[in-house]
């Protein structure tokens, strides 16, 4: 770690200095070329099938700020600040038991697998993985048993990597600025181009995507960065977590999305071959 690395850590007090600083990176997943290269049903179908994976992990991120953030055991205890626990407590209901359009509640990687199923994208490798894993397999060993993508492998496991840190922070920071930050202004850019597609066959994949950004951008956003600030402080050493946890969950997305763009654009050279 350079000492301009250092020295810039430690002007960090807050949430909006850490955006600050890590708005290249934010700039390079939000505005990737991957979002305009979606341009027919069976590109949709890859994204989705690779994109379905980082939809999963999601909830064992936000689950793991859950657990260290709130009790979950029994006896049940009071633990930390009860400011926290209401937030991500809220978190969890919203994207664990959401209202499905259609009556009824589901989680958002529930109403992901059934956009899936609407589209006709492929959901054999998820559901294969979800089984290992139910069956008490390690995520790891899961992931290699069902096939998954080599780029949802990789993002995957640096997910679990950032769990398995144990640092409150630097999850904190992985889920704020590495999720709950960027997925309304990354969907945006989604939604133009899939909306002039078979829409009768995204309406599900579409209505996913409408909830994440009115919900992320006026709701779960916000309320991650007051978290992310209250976890922190006036900490040198947790912003410095924060700032590492943020930067390789952003890092990780672009690296996911450049894996995804040359699959894509590998099929459309193939296409234009034949």
């Amino acid at each position: 770690m350079t000492l301009g690395t250092v020295n810039r850590m430690h002007s960090i007090r807050s949430f909006q200095n850490l955006q600050e600083v890590l708005a290249p990176k934010r700039a390079q997943v939000v505005d990737h070329p991957l979002h305009g290269r979606l341009a027919t049903l069976d590109d949709v179908h890859l994204f989705m099938e690779h994109h379905v994976f980082a939809v999963w992990d999601f909830m064992s991120l936000l689950k793991s700020l859950q657990r260290e953030l709130t009790c979950v055991e029994v006896p049940w205890i009071p633990r930390g600040d009860a400011a926290s626990r209401r937030m991500v407590n809220e978190i969890v209901l919203g994207e664990e038991s959401d209202e499905d359009v259609n009556g009824g509640y589901l989680s958002h990687f529930e109403l992901y697998r059934a956009a899936m199923q609407q589209c006709g994208a492929d959901s054999s490798r998820i559901d294969a993985f979800l089984r290992h894993v139910t069956g008490g397999i390690s995520v790891q060993v899961a992931l290699t048993r069902a096939s998954a993508p080599a780029a949802a492998q990789r993002f995957v496991l640096s997910t679990f990597q950032t769990i398995e840190s144990g640092s409150v922070p630097r999850i904190a920071a992985a889920f704020t600025l590495g999720r709950e930050d960027i997925i309304p202004d990354m969907f945006r850019r989604l939604v133009a181009d899939l909306s002039r597609q078979s829409r009768d066959r995204l309406s599900r994949f579409l209505d996913y995507i409408d909830r994440h950004i009115r919900l992320d951008g006026e709701r779960h956003g916000p309320m991650a960065a007051r978290l992310l600030d209250s976890i922190c402080g006036t900490s040198s050493e947790r912003w410095e977590e924060a700032f590492v946890g943020a930067r390789d969950a952003l890092e990780a997305r672009r690296v996911f999305w450049d894996d995804i763009a040359t699959v894509v654009g590998r099929i459309h050279v193939s296409a234009v071959i034949h």
